[in-house]
């Protein structure tokens, strides 16, 4: 049959199925093409909503808050930042290292012997100077000393009272009742004895400065020559961690200068050791309390979140999951 047909018919069936050809591969190319502009198409749609939901801003704002906070932990500052202050750094004092109290912890109580020895050095050393008016002597009951004890060195001391029956003021030894002496009658007594400078109220100190018990206790061990270029005017003493370097009180503690009862060595780090606890006790004398207290808390509340989750679980779950479906009684006639 092929040889009857004729060369001009031969050419024009190659060249339909020719174009037929053409136009199935440029359908098949449209097509695809098609496909994947719509699937670029898609994914950048869904990237942009991702870019744009309100989780990838609060994601984006806690990573980087996170990130500067932690650099700002480990390093203080930013170096960009560095000269952004209205006062030179040496003007807040040197940053105190931390210490590893043992009373620190979520967990930590007082170490009450050395509460007990850090009375003993205020009593000896710092009472000359600083006043302690919040701590009364039944404070020191069950802390640091017995009853008997608190007793005997509140009667060393006589506390003015009255008036008697005749009106006049007059002298008693001490009570359990009775704040502890100040060493000044008035502030003017006190800035006359320090030429000018008036000595801090221990009894909140801890809590009054940044740095706690760290920067009460670089303090009292910090004094050292002043360095090179640095002028210190007379009367006047040295020290890196006071704001500015020079502080009116000179150095007071020195290896030796108490003899503890214990037998504990009178080093002056111990001192300012255990003073420091003396007088983190004294700003915080719930302290011990507040974290038993926490601790049961914890415990209670945990408990009752947990019998919570079950009831709501197991109790209140079937009860407001389940179906009611009603079906009316049919009418005895049958309607």
């Amino acid at each position: 049959m092929l040889s009857r047909l004729s060369s001009g018919a031969l050419k024009r069936a190659g060249s339909l199925s020719t174009s037929r050809s053409t136009q199935f591969l440029s359908s098949s190319r449209s097509q695809a093409v098609r496909f994947a502009s719509s699937s670029s198409s898609s994914t950048a749609n869904a990237f942009e909503a991702f870019m744009n939901s309100k989780a990838t801003l609060a994601g984006a704002t806690l990573f980087t808050a996170g990130t500067v906070a932690w650099y700002t932990h480990l390093y203080g500052s930013f170096p960009f930042l560095a000269e952004v202050h209205a006062s030179h750094l040496s003007d807040e004092g040197l940053h105190p290292p931390q210490y590893p109290w043992p009373h620190g912890g979520l967990f930590d109580a007082f170490d009450h012997a050395s509460v007990r020895r850090g009375y003993q050095v205020y009593r000896e050393v710092c009472a000359a100077c600083h006043s302690l008016d919040r701590i009364a002597w039944r404070n020191l009951v069950g802390v640091s000393h017995t009853v008997d004890e608190a007793r005997a060195m509140a009667e060393e001391i006589e506390y003015q009272d009255g008036p008697d029956d005749e009106g006049e003021m007059f002298m008693r030894p001490g009570k359990l009742s009775d704040y502890m002496p100040a060493p000044y009658p008035n502030e003017e007594a006190a800035r006359a004895g320090n030429a000018g400078a008036l000595p801090p109220d221990l009894s909140l100190i801890v809590k009054a400065r940044h740095g706690a018990c760290d920067y009460i206790f670089a303090l009292l061990t910090g004094y050292m020559d002043a360095p090179a270029g640095v002028e210190i005017r007379e009367g006047m003493n040295y020290n890196p961690y006071f704001p500015g370097g020079a502080i009116s009180m000179a150095r007071v503690l020195f290896d030796g200068l108490v003899e503890y009862e214990d037998g504990t060595p009178a080093t002056t780090s111990q001192m300012a050791k255990d003073v420091v606890t003396f007088l983190n006790w004294a700003a915080e004398p719930e302290h011990d309390e507040r974290k038993k207290t926490g601790i049961k808390a914890v415990i209670l509340f945990s408990t009752l979140f947990a019998l919570s989750l079950y009831v709501k679980r197991f109790k209140w779950g079937p009860i407001k999951n389940r179906k009611i479906i009603y079906n009316p009684p049919k009418d005895s006639a049958g309607h």
